[in-house]
Order: structure tokens, then sequence, then C-alpha cells
């Protein structure tokens, strides 16, 4: 049995030779000639997945590393009975992660507080759920929208857009594309929007690079408007905007998800998926996987919790991750032809906060940075 998978895909190698013989493979693009005779192919999101791609092949199963599916032809494959599986979550700590970061070095840069901001979440699946709960873990008011849960009755309350961009002091995305129907999310972030939209306040952008028109934000950014932007995803990529990034507070290379937890979740979870399609299950502990990270222990003495601290917060979470690491290479290098896609290709290990262990002498203390996702012990 030949497997493809990408060559980037973390412990791809380890996991499914146990299911056929593996070959690794550039994701942008495949070569044709690989496919042929493949019986699975594992891929991420930048390889399209369609009838362009598949047709004439032996493939039976194919398998996405990630938890958006937009770059894949699900119909189709249906149709033509591939099997397929994608990996909802895998990466959801890690963009938390990553828009925790670039909202505590703007507070820093610009004297406010987190704590006093309204945030507005836009799209709360995986990312806006898990954001949401540790936004409320820090007392942070939050708005949510989210027109398809809204429509299903589940538990919100979700509000409009609209009231999201009067009311909200910050501007969340995580949203999947929807090119067209009745949630499309294709410039969602539009000219029309960023008029309406005051002043001073953030936007922030980690799902998919066409939910914001990326021209009208530059063209709104030169016009004056005042605003805070974080953009990890882009319109198109790898070709971004040399003006937006300049433009732009923080701007990274469509690494928000790269958690080194959250690579594995993802590989870990397309392997269980063939697995099973194989009739053969295999079940794969996550810690098995991974390596000790360099910062494991640290001691913290006093309360976090009577007076918050978010400048002791800040540190700890930069102890793990800083998104200015990865902020200033996309920077030097942006516009250079393929050095978009290999900083993703050899993109630094980045661990996610529950791999660092905080000895507390405080139980309120404990119990918030677990609310946070940290691993937290009294002493």
């Amino acid at each position: 049995m030949k497997i493809l998978v990408d060559e980037n895909m973390p412990y791809a190698q380890t996991l499914f030779s146990r299911l056929g013989d593996v070959q690794a493979v550039p994701g942008r693009p495949i070569p044709r000639e690989a496919l042929l005779g493949a019986d699975a192919l594992m891929v991420r999101s930048v390889t399209k997945v369609n009838a362009d791609l598949l047709t004439g092949t032996g493939v039976k199963f194919v398998g996405t590393a990630t938890a958006g599916t937009d770059h894949v032809d699900e119909a189709w494959l249906a149709a033509q009975d591939i099997g397929f599986s994608a990996a909802p979550g895998c990466n959801a700590i890690a963009v938390v992660e990553y828009v925790f970061s670039a909202l505590m070095i703007l507070a820093q840069r610009d004297g406010w507080q987190l704590r006093d901001k309204t945030v507005g979440i836009v799209g709360v699946g995986n990312v806006g759920s898990r954001l949401q709960a540790r936004f409320e873990a820090l007392g942070v008011k939050t708005l949510l929208c989210d027109p398809p849960r809204a429509a299903r009755g589940d538990a919100g309350p979700f509000w409009p857009l609209e009231k999201l961009v009067a009311e909200a002091d910050i501007l969340t995305f995580h949203t999947p594309l929807y090119k067209d129907g009745p949630y499309r999310t294709q410039h969602l972030v539009d000219a029309e929007l960023l008029a309406a939209l005051p002043d001073n306040r953030v936007l922030i952008n980690a799902c998919r690079g066409e939910v914001v028109d990326n021209a009208a934000l530059l063209a709104a950014l030169n016009g004056g408007k005042v605003l805070s932007t974080v953009l990890d995803v882009w319109e198109p990529e790898p070709d971004l905007s040399l003006p937006l990034l300049r433009a732009v507070d923080i701007g990274t290379a469509h690494i928000a998800g790269y958690s080194l937890e959250g690579k594995a979740r993802g590989t870990t979870q397309v392997f269980e998926a063939y697995s099973r399609f194989l009739g053969q299950p295999h079940a794969v502990p996550l810690e098995t996987l991974l390596p000790v990270p360099d910062v494991s222990e640290v001691t913290l003495n006093g309360s976090l919790v009577a007076h918050l601290d978010e400048g002791t917060l800040l540190r700890l979470m930069h102890l793990v991750y800083d998104v200015r690491r990865d902020d200033a290479p996309l920077r030097r290098v942006a516009g250079i032809p393929g050095e978009f896609d290999k900083l993703r290709k050899f993109y630094q290990e980045r661990r996610e906060w529950s791999s660092l262990c905080i000895q507390c002498d405080d139980e309120a203390t404990a119990a918030l940075l677990t609310r946070l996702g940290f691993t937290a012990r009294l002493r």
C-alpha cells in the first residue's frame, strides 16, 4: 500500500508507516507521477484536492491535517467514493494563543489593559469558543457573532456583525471561507465594514485570507483609518501585498495554528481516521510523540487574581510563545519568490501553554492559569 504524505506533516512517516509504504512529497504542487499508484493522500491546506488533482489516480482516501476544508472538493470525493477525513479543532488552541500573544503585545505597546476591552468574536467554532472561554477566565467581556449557529438555535447569545462593529474594541475573525450562500464570508470585512468601524480598534484575521478584502483594508489604512491590525492570512497567498504588510502592526505567514501540539494533533487525527477506514483502528496518545519543551517549569510567587497583573501574564505567555518572533522573519523575506512557503516549511518549534508547568503558592492563581491553558500546580 502506497501512502503519499505532505513532507511538512510532522510524525507522518512514523505513524503512517504502520499502515503501508510512505512517500513524502511537496504539497505545493504535488507531483503528478507520485499520485499514480498511490492508495491514499495526506495533505495540508496548501494542496487543492479536486478532480484536476486526482482524476485517473487510484487514490481511495484523502486526509487533510487541517481544521479547515475549503481546499478540498468534498462533494467530488464523495461522488467518486473516495474516503475523506479532516482534523477539526487540531490547531484551535494554537490559534487562540497566537491571538492572545498579539493582543498582549498591542496592549503593552499602547498602554491599555485587555480586561478593560470588549472583544467581538466572529465565528464561534473550535477556535472562537475556546477563545471566548479564555477571555471569560480573565473577566473580559465578549460579543459573539455566528449566524449559522444562531439559526440552529445554539446557546449564545449571538449578535449581528453590525453590533460587534459598533461596540467591540477588538474584532477577531475565526470563520470558515464560504464564497457564496446565505453565510458567505468572502470579503466579510469589506470597504463598507471598514468605513463603519470606529478608529482606535483592533482587527485580527487568523482564519482565511479572503475573509478580509485586502485591497479595501490597505485603502482604509492609507486613507487614515486608525486601526491596529494583525494578519496571519492574506489575499492571495503566498503572494501577499507588500504595501499591506508594511501597513499592519503584526503580520505572519499563515502560522497561527502551527504549534507542535497542533501539528501532531492534525497528523494523528487523520492517521486514526485512515486506520479506521482500513479496518485497522489505531489510537495514538499525543504525549507519546511530543519532546520535552525548552522551558518546562517555572515558579510563581503571590496572586495573579486579586489585582490581575497582565504584565506577569504576558511574561508567562512569552516564555512559551511570542508572536513577534514570526512577524520579523516575514518582513525580512516578503516578496522573495518561495520564501513565504519556506517560513512555513522550516517553521521553528513552537509549543502551547500547556507545555509549561507553573508551580504556584496561591490556589486561585493556579485555578486561573489552568483555565487559561497552562499546567498549574500548588506547591
